[in-house]
């Protein structure tokens, strides 16, 4: 069990998180309103497309109408590279952050005084919903730079009133002795980056569960249940999920309560959340799954109006907080493989890796082309109790079994080694496409 009971304190509760659901949408139609037609004076690319579709600003008199303006994809971030979809001149920017680029052009978001306190603010509320407190000392192992984790996550701690230790990701040696000598009581990284913190403990023969953290904030990357298992029996603490995107604003758009860990609570006075069939763009109902879109209602320097996540989740009612929740993200739209017919995310593969004794988390999927039929490799590291070549191949079968009964595909299932698997500082890459 996790070393401490943790909640935040009621009585620190702004009063949008108590409110009520009507409250809540005059909230979301006020300020709706105002954004559409501040990025349709100020943003020529919406113009065009609210244009382009027969729409304007004055359309919108309700929270359903918004269904009747045009989305926007990453690809238009891509088009107006670097600064085509601010609303304010270049000038009035304090900050600019940027997605890696690793699938073409980087995304580029500029951020106001404004929009920088409105992130500050919602990431102060989600480190409070993990049951953080003024007086803890966060280690912070999220990259710094341009990608938005290590400064959004550092900026609403230092809000929060917590000491924080900016140790950004990498040279995991170190991680595992700031962690000790700090005495750190909440910790915030990926999920994998957090496994692998894990396993260099087991390397220096340092207890995880000895430390003083109680709570650790993970988020940046699609990870399961089985994988927050893991991290909370191996370090003795709550592992709480976070959830954002660069576009929208950074970490801090949504977070799990401490309390429930019941689905993570959308900051709803600030993002408005819409779920729509990926194909149709219709809404679906709530408690159906869909890709998640976002409306930023408060930002000033790039507003996104019905920006496509392109992640794959639920959109459930309230319970800790008065805002509704998302379900753990199931996996995005682009990352989704079809083998033989069969709709695949690397969630599910993982969910079957970690019901296998003897393997550990980390994992790497191949997809490479015979003919043409799609074939897929899952290779999967032994744990250091299981690395005999007898017992690797048991887990491989075993594994091979339970994604050929459960998800429906025949796989290649490789054991390697501990270690065999190269780590991430980062967002973990699971995916290799070679066909």
């Amino acid at each position: 069990m996790p070393r401490a009971e943790r909640a935040a304190d009621k009585a620190t509760l702004e009063s949008v998180e108590t409110a009520s659901r009507d409250e809540l949408v005059a909230i979301q139609t006020r300020r709706l309103g105002k954004t559409l037609q501040y990025v349709y004076e100020n943003v020529p690319f919406y113009k065009a497309r609210f244009d382009q579709h027969h729409v304007r600003p004055e359309d919108f008199s309700e929270l359903t109408d918004l269904a009747n303006f045009p989305s926007t994809t990453k690809q238009h971030l891509r088009d107006a590279y670097p600064f085509g979809m601010l609303a304010v001149p270049r000038e009035e920017l304090v900050r600019v952050h940027a997605s890696s680029g690793t699938t073409g052009k980087p995304t580029v978001v500029g951020y106001t005084t404004n929009d920088l306190d409105v992130w500050s603010a919602v990431m102060q509320r989600s480190i409070r919903a993990a049951g953080g407190r003024p007086t803890d000392l966060i280690h912070n192992a999220y990259g710094y730079g341009l990608f938005t984790g290590g400064l959004g996550l550092h900026d609403g701690a230092q809000r929060m009133g917590c000491t924080v230790v900016p140790v950004s990701g990498g040279m995991t040696e170190r991680q595992v002795t700031l962690i000790q000598d700090f005495g750190a009581q909440l910790i915030s990284a990926t999920p994998s980056y957090m496994l692998a913190i894990a396993d260099e403990f087991d390397r220096q023969g340092v207890d995880p569960k000895g430390t003083r953290l109680e709570v650790g904030l993970f988020g940046a990357e699609p990870w399961t249940e089985g994988m927050r298992q893991e991290i909370e029996e191996r370090f003795d603490i709550h592992a709480v999920n976070i959830y954002g995107l660069s576009e929208i604003i950074g970490p801090g758009v949504a977070a799990e309560c401490v309390e429930t860990k019941d689905g993570l609570t959308v900051w709803e006075d600030h993002f408005y959340p819409e779920i729509v069939d990926p194909d149709s763009m219709q809404p679906v109902p709530d408690g159906i799954q869909g890709e998640l879109l976002f409306t930023t209602i408060t930002k000033t320097g790039m507003p996104l109006i019905r920006y496509r996540t392109r992640d794959l989740t639920t959109l459930l009612p309230p319970t800790a907080r008065s805002m509704r929740r998302i379900d753990r993200i199931a996996g995005r739209t682009d990352d989704m493989m079809i083998i033989r017919g069969v709709n695949v995310f690397p969630s599910q593969i993982e969910e079957q890796i970690l019901k296998v004794d003897g393997l550990s988390p980390h994992y790497m999927l191949e997809l490479t082309r015979a003919g043409q039929l799609d074939a897929l490799k899952v290779i999967v590291e032994a744990r250091g109790d299981a690395a005999a070549d007898a017992t690797r191949a048991a887990a491989a079968a075993a594994l091979s079994e339970r994604i050929k009964s459960v998800i429906g595909i025949s796989s290649e299932v490789e054991v390697t080694v501990p270690d065999g698997i190269e780590r991430s500082m980062g967002k973990a890459v699971r995916l290799r496409d070679l066909r």
